[in-house]
């Protein structure tokens, strides 16, 4: 594949004449508040993606997830985002004690729409706040508290297209393809690598 830097996009008219203005209606759903609707989507989401960035721009995604609901809605403007054990590389948490900007993709499986939340976020460790936010007897670690700015819901049309929630794409090598790479990496049988990984995914919890 070749890529000429002739042809790439360096300003708003050159966009524009690849991807048109956003109709009205595409505009107007753009919410600054978590109405009802909003509140019961998150309540059913167990998945989340959270973006953020550094002073450098520096962007990281990473995604969460738990029980459904694990994502509790404080009031109309603010929300929070309980933090499980996991890796400790804390990219995310660096990123928000730099600049607190923040963008979140909600998801519910089966269903083709999502729900993003742009806004800002700041790091809590009130010990009430961890325990309100515990899951199987266990604390939260951290509390992100998301200051709301923008909320929406996103159609379908990527899901649709990936076929994301077709049942015949879930039997896929993914995870196979996972596993041989931390094979490699750390010079370990697969067959250790995959027992390492499922016992880790059973109690690390």
């Amino acid at each position: 594949m070749r890529i000429r830097e002739e042809f790439d996009i360096r300003n708003e008219e050159q966009l524009r004449e690849s991807i048109p203005l956003p109709t009205l209606a595409a505009l107007d759903k753009i919410e600054s508040s978590l109405t009802e609707p909003f509140r019961q989507f998150i309540a059913l989401s167990p998945f989340v993606l959270v973006a953020t960035c550094n002073a450098q721009q520096q962007v990281d995604v990473s995604p969460k997830g738990d029980a459904a609901g694990f994502v509790q809605v404080v009031d109309k403007n603010r929300l929070v985002i309980p933090e499980r054990k996991g890796n400790r590389l804390a990219f995310g948490f660096h990123n928000i004690l730099q600049t607190g900007s923040i963008s979140l993709i909600f998801m519910i499986p089966g269903t083709r729409e999502t729900l993003r939340v742009n806004g800002q976020a700041r790091l809590n460790r009130d010990p009430t706040l961890l325990d309100e936010l515990a899951a199987d007897g266990k604390p939260a670690l951290v509390a992100t508290v998301v200051t709301v700015e923008e909320v929406f819901f996103h159609c379908g049309k990527a899901v649709v297209r990936s076929g994301l929630w077709q049942a015949p794409m879930q039997d896929s090598d993914g995870e196979a393809l996972v596993r041989q790479y931390f094979s490699q990496l750390r010079s370990m049988a697969f067959e250790n690598v995959n027992r390492h990984l499922e016992s880790d995914y059973k109690d690390g919890l």
